[in-house]
């Protein structure tokens, strides 16, 4: 099965430096105007998903949500999870107090790669 969703070893190592701090964590993803590439991360069950959003994986135990529309556009993109020194919009999300901001690159599926990712789950 293809991930749809991959981490650098830079996010992984802050997503565990922010789980000693804050324990069990999740990521989300929105489609609004300010969030562009920047996903939030917050204490697990600290954001409140819609009806129809969308979770695409796993990183490190830590769910990873995405905006039913965002994925609707993005549905045939992977997503690489990666960290970098700065303010990101908004700082609501917890890598804030550390001056990094998690961030998302996004590359398009092959057509053999579409033919086998893996499932996502929807909020119903």
């Amino acid at each position: 099965m293809i991930k749809r969703i991959d981490a650098t070893d830079k996010a992984i190592e802050l997503i565990n430096i922010l789980k000693e701090k804050h324990g069990d964590l999740m990521f989300y993803q929105a489609g609004g105007c300010c969030e562009g590439t920047q996903p939030q991360c917050f204490e697990k069950g600290g954001y409140y998903q819609r009806m129809g959003d969308v979770c695409i994986g796993t990183i490190e135990d830590t769910e990873f949500w995405v905006d039913k529309d965002l994925f609707e556009y993005w549905k045939h993109a992977h997503f690489t999870l990666k960290v970098i020194d700065a303010f990101g919009v908004g700082g609501f999300s917890l890598e804030t107090p550390l001056k990094k901001t998690f961030q998302i690159e996004y590359r398009i599926f092959t057509e053999e790669e579409e033919k086998n990712l893996e499932p996502v789950r929807f909020v119903e």
